[in-house]
Parts: structure tokens; sequence; C-alpha cells
């Protein structure tokens, strides 16, 4: 059975005043037995002051005279002298005191001798009666007084009722009390109970409930208040959701919400059109079983902790670029693009001109004003030759940045004009390595081609020489110097062989750069960059050049430092 807040409330009220209660009367008793037993030690020490008094001399006590003193003291008293040795040299109950045996024992006895008076309630070894000891040390005697321990002195003893009528009295006074604010306080409760109870049914139509004007009252009314603004929430908030759904019906792009189980929540109409183009009689419950969608599915199930994705799908001619968000409830979205390549190219040459004629700019300035101080300036011929030399440098950063222009471009415009023969990696990477071995040992780096010999693949030689030439020249520029560079096969799933190229550098601080370092002239650090002299085109070849091959290329952070590109390349 369920119990109530004003059950409970009452129940531990009821049990503390309870605990309280009896504690109050056991200490009441005790501290009235003691003050009884107190006062009835006070009155046998008097009798045993007198008969001290009253025997004492100047040759000593003289226990004969106790018999004339007997008539002043309760007929039922009993009166005994000790001597110090635990000898009995008198008892008013024994004709002859030598017959009885030594007291020294008696715990009376001992603690007067210790202390210089006892106290003991306990049977007497001499008549098996029970008594009511006490004794007192005079320093040659030891006098004890003891009184029957009946049940005229029990009663004398035991504490007077009256303060535990009272206690009782207020005990039940105080339950109904506690019953009544429990009472009051369970009211409130139950109001609130009763509201939230509404609240949790989705009530359209709830009346509101008066709480009191107290806390609990307070804690009502703003539980209330706060339940009217989420309603008036929810109404805004699903007219927005009515609205976001109307603007992902109209987007441009295909638009599709997974749930965390990689169900589908919802879709526009957008996005099945592409979907029927990638996909031959598309299952809608189960859409990313797909083996275009495969990479989708290896990205879910990774621990990447990366939450975007994207790579290009190829069909019947078309190419659609599909992008993945992962949310923070591991919800996500696909967005579906169709870039066709005559689109893909002709903005991929908007965007060029403008980047081509802003990095043309910084070499092409700086040669203009060494040339001009050359000219203008009356300077000596090892100042001359510094400037010339500073001049040809930056004509070999043009020349690289020409160079790779025009190698983007052919990549771009013309990906078929490439033909694809076995291609033995670990070969290639050795050519790299022999090519850049003066600045590899400039930097102090080391380079370690791990593939198995040999690894074949199907690929364009030229294309990927470009690639492993970039990455290399892109770890010598800024892994650092003391680095290493290990390429290493990672596997093989189905046709694709997986392959790693990581450096012990630096990498990339922040993780927000590691999806836009593919981009043409995109720059972690602009001017780290410029100082190196690349032409930040290299990252995109490489890419360009990995997609054409039909693979992918990603690159992340290696937990023990460093920057590492993960390859996708078709085997034979």
């Amino acid at each position: 059975m369920k119990i109530t807040y004003k059950q409970k409330l009452t129940l531990s009220f009821v049990l503390i005043f309870t605990v309280f209660t009896v504690g109050i009367i056991l200490f009441e008793q005790y501290r009235a037995r003691g003050y009884k037993t107190e006062a009835l030690e006070e009155k046998l020490e008097a009798y045993s002051d007198l008969a001290y008094s009253y025997i004492s001399g100047v040759q000593g006590p003289d226990v004969s005279k106790i018999d004339s003193l007997l008539a002043l003291f309760p007929s039922n008293l009993r009166l005994t002298c000790v001597s110090p040795d635990g000898s009995v040299r008198y008892d008013n109950l024994f004709a002859d005191p030598g017959q009885l045996e030594n007291h020294a024992q008696r715990p009376e006895v001992v603690a007067a001798r210790s202390v210089g008076r006892g106290y003991d309630i306990r049977t007497s070894a001499s008549n098996s009666n029970p008594y009511l000891y006490f004794a007192k040390y005079y320093g040659d005697m030891v006098v004890r007084a003891a009184l029957p321990y009946d049940i005229e002195v029990q009663h004398l003893l035991e504490p007077d009722n009256v303060f535990l009528y009272f206690i009782v009295v207020m005990f039940v006074a105080g339950i109904l009390l506690i019953r009544y604010v429990g009472g009051h306080f369970g009211g409130s409760i139950r109001r609130l109970r009763d509201f939230s109870e509404a609240i949790a049914r989705n009530e359209d139509e709830m009346t509101i409930p008066q709480f009191p004007q107290d806390e609990l009252g307070e804690i009502g009314r703003r539980i209330s208040k706060g339940y009217k603004r989420l309603k008036e929430s929810e109404s805004r908030l699903s007219v927005e959701r009515e609205k976001l759904l109307q603007h992902v019906q109209i987007s441009a792009e295909g638009i599709c919400f997974f749930k965390s189980d990689r169900s589908v929540a919802f879709y526009n109409g957008l996005f099945l059109r592409y979907l029927n183009a990638i996909v031959s009689n598309p299952d809608m419950n189960d859409i990313l079983s797909a083996d275009a969608f495969a990479q989708v599915r290896e990205f879910i199930l990774s621990d990447s902790g990366e939450n975007y994705y994207e790579y290009t799908i190829k069909k019947s001619k078309r190419e659609f670029l599909l992008r993945l968000n992962r949310f923070e409830d591991n919800s996500f979205e696909v967005v579906l693009n169709d870039v066709s390549e005559q689109e893909k190219t002709r903005r991929l040459k908007r965007e060029m001109t403008g980047n081509i004629a802003h990095e043309l700019r910084t070499p092409v300035t700086s040669i203009r004003g060494f040339l001009e101080t050359i000219l203008e300036m009356p300077l000596s011929e090892q100042q001359q030759r510094k400037f010339i030399e500073k001049a040809y440098n930056q004509t070999l950063v043009l020349s690289e940045l020409i160079r790779d222009m025009g190698l983007l471009t052919k990549i771009e415009e013309n990906p078929d004009n490439y033909d694809f023969h076995p291609v033995d990696l670990h070969l290639l990477l050795d050519k790299v390595e022999e090519e850049l071995k003066p600045d590899l040992a400039h930097n102090q780096m080391s380079f370690h081609n791990r593939l198995p010999e040999p690894t074949i693949v199907r690929g364009n030689e030229g294309l990927l020489h470009s690639v492993f030439r970039n990455l290399t020249d892109n770890a010598v520029k800024y892994a650092g110097q003391n680095t290493e560079i290990n390429i290493t096969r990672i596997g093989q799933e189905g046709n694709m062989l997986e392959i790693s190229f990581a450096d012990t550098g630096k990498g990339i601080a922040d993780e927000a750069h590691l999806s836009r370092i593919f981009e043409r002239f995109y720059r972690v650090d602009e001017g780290r960059t410029r100082d190196a002299g690349g032409s930040g085109l290299g990252l995109s070849i490489v890419r360009n050049a990995v997609l054409i091959h039909g693979g992918m290329i990603r690159a992340r952070n290696r937990a023990e430092g460093g920057l590492e590109f993960i390859l996708r390349l078709p085997v034979m």
C-alpha cells in the first residue's frame, strides 16, 4: 500500500515525539528515584551519626550504650557496628555479634572504608532478608544502618506518577496537533500531486488549484506559472517546427533526418528524387542498407568522435555530394546535393579565379619590391645579390603555384584522360623518399615506408606520385624537426586498400580545421603557410587525385601526437 505524504509526515513526527517522550519519562523517573534514595541515605546517615555520637568517648566507642538508644529509632531499623578489621562488635538483631562472620568484604563496608560512606541493596548473608544498607566510616569504626527492603521501602523509592500522567496527556495532545499539522501540509501536497498528474495527462483544459499562502503554496504557484510558460513555448515551438518542415520541403537540397537507431524520421521530396537516382527501388524503411551508403554506415558505427562526414556518390554520369551531420543525441541528417561535373567545374573555376589573384599578389608584389630596391637604392654588390636571391625565391613560389594550379585544373576538367594501370606503392614511396631526401635530412626527419613489398593498386602513377609527394611535402613543412613519417597498411575491405600516412609532429590543434584542409588555398595558419612557401593547393590536389581513383581520404589528429591521413585506394 502506498503511504501518503500526510501519513509519512504524521508517522515521522509521532515516532520522534514518542522517542522524546519516553526519554523524558525514563530520565525523570531515574532522577526521582535518585532524589528519594539520597533522602533515605541522609536519614540513615543521621541514625548512624546519632548512634556513633552517643557511644563515642575518650576511651573509644562503647557499643553497649546503643541498646538504650534503640527506642529512638524505627522498630525495623537494623544497626551494626563493625571494627576496621571487619569484625562485628554490635548488631541489634543478634545478641552475640561474635557469631557473625567478618564484614570486611560487605559492599557497603568496603565503600565506606574507601570513600567514607557506602550504599547497597542486597540480601543479608546473616539472616537471608533483603536490606537497604548504609554504612559510614568514622575512623575507628564503621556504623551501618539498614532498613528491610520490603514493599514499604520499595514504595518509598518509587517516583510519583503525577509527572507521568502529565506527560501522557501532553503526548496525546501533541499527537493530535501533529495529525492536524500533517493534514494541513498533506492537503497542499495533495493539490500539488493532483496538479502534476493533470500535467502528466497533458490535459488541454486544466484548472489551476488554489494553493495556500505558505512555502508549499509558493512552490505550487511557481510550478503553475512554469507550466503556463511551457505550454506557450510548446505552442510557439510547434509553429516554428511547421515552418522548418515547410522550409525543408522546398529546400534545394535533398534532406533526410534519421533517429539514433538509424530509422527514418523525415525526408523531403528532393531527397526521394535523388535517392531513386542513386538506388533502384529503395526501401524507405532501410535506406542505409544500400551499397551507396556503406560509408555512412561505417561512419555512424565508428568511434572517431567526429560529427561531420562527406563523400561523393557517382551514379549514371551524375555525381552527388553526401554530407552527414551527427547530433548530440546520436540522431543525424543526410543531405544530398546533385553536383554534376560541369556545374562543379564552373563553380571551381569561379572560386579559383579569385583565389589565384590573391595568391599571385604576394610573390609578384615581393619580386617587384626587391627589384625596385635594387634599381632605386645605391646598394653594394653583396646587398644587390641578397635582394636578387630573395626575388628568385619568390619566383620559385610563383612557379610552384602555377604548376599546382595547372595540375589541379587538369585533374578537375579532364579526369577521364588519365590511364589507370597496376602501380607498386612501395616502389613509388621509395622514389618520393629519394627525391625529398635533402629536405628530410635538413629537418632531421625519418621516412619509414612500412608497406609490404610489393603493394599493388590500380591507379595512375603520376597522380599517385603527386599524392604522396604533396603529403610528404606537407609533413616536411609543418611536422617540425626530429619527427618521423610512417606509411603503413591498415587493411583491405573488398577491393579497397586502406593506408595510413602519419607523422609524429604537431598535428592540428583546432579540430575544426580538419574537415577543411583539403579546400583550395585553405590555410590553418596563414602566416606560417606562406613563410614555408606552400601554394595552398597541395592537399586539394591530393584529395582530387584520390577521388579520381574512386577512393577516399580523411585527416585526423593522432592521440600520441601528429597528423594522420587515411587513404582508401582500389586494388587490382
